[in-house]
């Protein structure tokens, strides 16, 4: 049983962490000092080595609890190498950043920065590369069959299938699931490769013998009421329990918690942008990116301009309602790249292939996004963003909120001139449902650095549409 040999494994990685990091600390001072290429400078004030050396009745202690605060005992199943790694480097920023200010508290000026420096970088290599070991020898073992961990569902539901299909994409959690108990799904049917073998009520001759790891419940939301009876039944045979709710149906993005004074508060979507200090900053990056697009492109608008004056009757400037954040409407700047027509006309529906409405000019201004450039103004105003969902205009809103499940989330933050959907191919006359499938997911990973990456992504792959028409 894996339970019987855990807290001996933890105890070897926190031994193995305090050996990595004595280890990387002496190193650190070996290059810095007695190595054949040391920097050895003594000077006035200079420390010796047993000075140094005591340093790591602090250091090695204080690394433990950074890593431990950081989440680096936690059990690996589950969790990604990338978010370990991301934790290592961040539990050594932030011990590095409070020995310097304790040393600068001290007045201690003679400690080698220089040598603190490598022991950071050193340290931060050979953590990950211990970890990395420790991943690859639990992987060779779990395909061995040792280290397995064994799981019981209870309840067969829509969550009892995504989490048997991510248990058998990764095996190297080493999960193993013995089977699934319900009371409406007949016993003997299987779901890749996992059997219902009984049902709820099996779990008071189940538990007693006392060869399992873990109870996942999986109730279907219309068997909630023995959710209570069920946890208290598995409480008191002292198997670990975790609970896997039903709710994709409801809101199948990645909700979050709060604390309530103690009441736990299920939110049901996470909005980044929705956080004032994550608004600020988005919002002071697109008025600096606005306004430098705005000079850049100013030769190109202006090109563009005197072409639509000179090839085709009406404004130059063509205004539209769209749809922006909180259901506002706003009017959207756009190179005209159409005959005029009665707003009855234009409301009618998409522009289509070969479209008699679209004027010769206005072909090349739509398949190269330069009738979009006049946007820059709505992102200077604030109607828009630099990178967002594409706003609609009201008659589709109206319908696609009534066809598409959570067509209307893409409402919550300011629309874009470019977006995640746009960036992978979902511009123009193609999926709908697709384009708002990209459009949630950006909302709710949202980060500055993910706007970037938009970015500059549109400046290779986002202006040249082959479904503008």
């Amino acid at each position: 049983m894996i339970k019987d040999n855990q807290k001996y494994f933890n105890r070897l990685h926190v031994v193995l962490d305090a050996v990595i990091v004595a280890a990387s600390y002496m190193l650190a001072w070996y290059l810095k000092f007695a190595s054949p290429f040391a920097d050895i400078d003594p000077g006035v004030g200079a420390l010796d080595m047993a000075t140094y050396f005591e340093m790591l009745y602090v250091i090695v202690p204080g690394y433990l609890i950074l890593y431990y605060s950081f989440n680096l005992y936690t059990a690996k199943r589950g969790t990604t190498h990338r978010y370990e790694i991301l934790n290592i480097f961040q539990a050594n920023t932030v011990g590095m950043v409070l020995l310097m200010a304790g040393w600068y508290l001290i007045a201690q000026i003679h400690f080698s920065r220089s040598m603190m420096a490598m022991f950071y970088v050193i340290n931060i290599v050979l953590t990950t590369l211990g970890r990395s070991l420790i991943r690859i020898l639990l992987q060779y073992f779990r395909e061995k069959g040792y280290n397995l961990k064994y799981i019981l569902l209870v309840g067969y539901s829509r969550a009892t299938e995504e989490y048997i299909k991510r248990i058998n994409a990764n095996p190297q959690w080493g999960y193993v699931v013995r089977g699934i108990l319900d009371d409406s799904v007949p016993s003997g049917t299987v779901y890749k490769g996992v059997k219902v073998v009984g049902r709820i009520e099996n779990l008071l001759y189940i538990l007693p013998q006392n060869k399992l790891d873990e109870i996942a419940i999986t109730l279907s939301l219309k068997d909630y009421d023995n959710l209570e009876h069920i946890v208290d039944l598995c409480e008191k045979s002292g198997v670990h329990t975790k609970f896997i709710p039903d709710y994709n149906s409801l809101f199948p993005s990645r909700p979050y918690t709060e604390d309530l004074m103690g009441l736990p508060v299920i939110n049901i979507r996470y909005v980044p942008l929705s956080n004032t200090l994550n608004w600020c900053m988005k919002r002071v990056m697109d008025i600096l990116v606005s306004l430098v697009g705005l000079v850049v492109s100013s030769p190109v608008m202006l090109l563009s301009a005197i072409i639509i004056k000179c090839t085709s009757r009406g404004p130059i400037v063509f205004k539209q309602e769209r749809i922006g954040l909180h259901n506002k409407p706003f009017k959207m700047y756009k190179f005209r790249t159409m005959e005029v027509q009665k707003p009855s006309v234009e409301e009618k529906g998409w522009t289509t292939k070969d479209d008699p409405r679209v004027t010769r000019a206005g072909k090349f201004l739509r398949r190269t996004s330069i009738d979009e450039l006049p946007q820059l103004f709505n992102i200077l105003k604030g109607d828009m963003s630099v990178v967002g969902p594409r706003p609609e205009r009201p008659q589709f809103v109206e319908q696609f909120k009534e066809e598409i499940p959570r067509y209307m989330v893409k409402h919550q933050v300011r629309p874009g001139l470019t977006g995640w959907a746009q960036i992978n191919g979902y511009r123009g006359d193609t999926s709908i449902k697709r384009r708002i499938e990209y459009d949630i997911f950006y909302i709710e990973n949202w980060t500055l650095s993910f706007d970037i990456k938009i970015m500059f992504l549109t400046i290779f792959k986002g202006f040249i549409n082959k479904n503008a028409y």
